[in-house]
């Protein structure tokens, strides 16, 4: 993905599940909240203004990558953004593996949680990089469903592999990437939005 905003994500569209999530409402949202147009938002990120106006319209699909960088210029993170994009609030919620993510179909990242909740949980299949550093102010579980990952957190690196798990207390800086192909590892973090699912049920 160059500096003009070449992505490889492809045209929006729903494919399964029975609401697609609206990615582009929700980073338009942002950018108004902010009071920024989309040229400050293209400065910020080094995206192109149409491409941006193309996801703002759910007429592109981003990659993660492109979702980070969109998330670091409005001020929020990509977890944030996916979750604002689907304003499913049920106590009990099923999310289907074909159910439409609002990605781009090689990104790589599932969410498992829909909507803004108490918790987020990501899915994250094949290859990923360690170019990105994460601090996040709630807690967070790491599990090896298949594969191998290596992760850096206070200077120490911890090899994983299948069925393994790492705990990171909130606060902790990390990065990871899968160390074999065909990795696949889930995250589940505490929510960094204080008023998230409000409207659910409280826990049993």
């Amino acid at each position: 993905m160059g500096e003009t905003g070449t992505d490889t994500g492809t045209k929006a569209g729903g494919d399964g599940g029975d609401a697609v999530p609206r990615l582009g409402g929700a980073v338009r949202r942002r950018r108004r909240t902010l009071d920024l147009t989309l040229a400050e938002v293209a400065r910020r990120t080094g995206l192109s203004v149409p491409f941006l106006s193309q996801i703002e319209n759910d007429r592109a699909r981003p990659s993660m990558r492109s979702l980070q960088r969109i998330a670091d210029g409005l001020g929020t993170t990509a977890v944030e953004l996916l979750g604002a994009a689907d304003a499913t609030a049920r106590p009990v919620d099923v999310v289907f593996a074909r159910d439409d993510t609002g990605l781009s179909p090689d990104a790589g990242v599932r969410p498992l949680v829909r909507g803004q909740r108490r918790l987020h949980a990501l899915e994250f299949t094949g290859e990923q990089q360690d170019d990105r550093e994460f601090l996040h102010p709630g807690d967070e579980l790491m599990y090896v469903a298949d594969g191998a990952a290596e992760v850096v957190a206070e200077g120490r690196v911890h090899q994983l592999h299948r069925g393994d798990t790492l705990y990171l207390a909130g606060g902790v800086r990390h990065r990871w990437r899968s160390t074999r192909p065909g990795t696949r590892v889930l995250l589940v973090a505490v929510s960094e939005n204080p008023t998230a699912d409000q409207t659910a049920s409280p826990p049993h």
